[in-house]
């Protein structure tokens, strides 16, 4: 596939002092013909993140509406989203929705970490916690941190893909920060498996937010951050999977590079990928992690 970028869509305006800067990890949800609610992570001036919003029509490619106010905000001390909240993606079980994310945690006396927390959706698409604790949290397959969940139901059960620390340096100043893989009856109770998609020390090995999509031959298509060990930054990377649990990494075929100049200039990452009136779409942020806002991109026709 080749992506065919279709410029910057929204760039944070500072409406709520949560949402200074910043508007990463973009999830969009329907709305209405072709518009999306397309939530988004800002930062405050403390550097936790919050969930904002803004609908856009995709067709015009213009935000027809913001949202004010925030979403969902960061925890308080102790919680363990304190330090901010990045989100992954929805799924329904049980007739509800659900939305996961990644709560970041900021010790003064440790490295940061996270865990992985849920939320629900409203008919009316507000958010509310699923818990005040973790909904899954480090365990003996996960030991070090966990972020960016993605889940999506194909042939007959759940499978989520997430982030997992293995180190925080793998001898090359970067971290082993891998996609790991789990499954589930119902959406509620987990299984973990380990290592999902492989990774190559100095060339993939630090991942972030997977996003995937079956297509009608039900082969699944995932893209993701990630970067090697040379200091560089975050870049869009592809995998593929004929049944989704055995992933083949072919970066190459990613389809999209950063610009060569301008708001993705430096830095790719962070992709939601979903599918509209037969095209696949790419949401996904540019430089500064997301300082910069979200753009987006559409598979060009073979």
């Amino acid at each position: 596939m080749r992506w065919r970028k279709l410029g910057l869509l929204y760039s944070p305006r500072s409406e709520h002092p949560k949402l200074a800067s910043h508007a990463a990890n973009p999830l969009a949800i329907l709305l209405r013909g072709d518009v999306y609610r397309v939530f988004f992570c800002g930062r405050d001036a403390q550097n936790r993140s919050s969930v904002g919003s803004v609908d856009v029509d995709i067709a015009r490619r213009e935000v027809v509406q913001l949202a004010r106010d925030i979403a969902f905000a960061h925890g308080p001390e102790g919680s363990f989203y304190s330090h901010g909240v990045s989100i992954g993606n929805c799924y329904e079980a049980d007739g509800r929705r659900y939305m996961l994310f990644m709560g970041w945690q900021n010790p003064a006396d440790g490295h940061w970490r996270g865990d992985i927390g849920r939320l629900l959706v409203s008919p009316d698409l507000s958010l509310s916690l699923d818990g005040d604790q973790p909904f899954m949290a480090a365990d003996h397959v996960d030991p070090v941190s966990l972020s960016y969940p993605w889940v999506i139901r194909h042939r007959g059960s759940y499978r989520m893909w997430y982030g997992s620390t293995v180190t925080w340096d793998a001898g090359n100043g970067e971290m082993l920060h891998v996609l790991n893989h789990a499954t589930s009856d119902d959406g509620h109770r987990w299984r973990r498996h380990g290592l999902g998609v492989p990774y190559q020390l100095g060339v993939a090995q630090a991942f972030s937010r997977p996003t995937v999509i079956v297509d009608s031959h039900g082969t699944c298509h995932m893209w993701f951050s990630y970067r090697g060990g040379a200091g560089e930054k975050y870049r869009i990377g592809y995998a593929v999977s004929a049944d989704g649990e055995r992933w083949e990494l072919r970066l190459d075929q990613a389809g999209i590079e950063a610009s060569a100049s301008g708001w993705d200039g430096e830095m790719i990452a962070y992709p939601f990928v979903f599918e509209h009136g037969g095209e696949v779409f790419m949401f996904y942020n540019g430089n500064g992690y997301g300082r910069t806002g979200f753009g987006m991109a559409v598979v060009e026709a073979q």
